[in-house]
């Protein structure tokens, strides 16, 4: 049976936070684990918990997805992420909030339900599959260019 990630078949939207972290002009990404987006690559993140502030969220998500610690920055993306199963049931339904980050120490592991973590130069993207939305996301902040 296929791993549920515990936000599968929600009741109301569930907040998501990411973290676009560069280092050395390379994007730190993350191979999903679980759904949604399993073994895609996609930008880090997690779900909110209550009492957390989206960037303290940011933060723990990191560190515990890929071993590094960043300091947060300014929000830069935001969207939403909305599938639904084969009857049309929605499975998931997240407003996912990007922040820039700036790398602070740590070597990239996946860990948590992120299967390996990695830093990737624009060049090494083109190849791999990467979530459509973290392709959105890097476009909008000039990583990736739009073709």
């Amino acid at each position: 049976m296929e791993q549920e990630s515990g936000n599968s078949y929600p009741i109301v939207p569930k907040v998501g936070v990411g973290a676009i972290t560069i280092k050395d002009e390379k994007v730190l990404l993350v191979k999903r684990g679980i759904e949604p987006s399993k073994g895609f690559w996609a930008i880090p993140g997690g779900t909110l918990k209550l009492g957390e502030s989206l960037q303290e969220c940011a933060a723990r998500e990191i560190l515990e997805e890929t071993g590094l610690t960043i300091v947060v920055g300014e929000c830069i993306y935001v969207f939403d992420l909305i599938e639904r199963d084969d009857i049309g049931k929605i499975k998931f339904h997240f407003v996912v909030v990007d922040f820039a980050a700036l790398y602070v120490s740590g070597e990239p592991k996946g860990a948590d339900d992120a299967v390996d973590a990695r830093f990737f130069s624009p060049e090494e993207l083109t190849d791999l599959p990467v979530a459509i939305n973290t392709i959105n996301a890097l476009r909008s902040i000039g990583f990736l260019r739009s073709d």
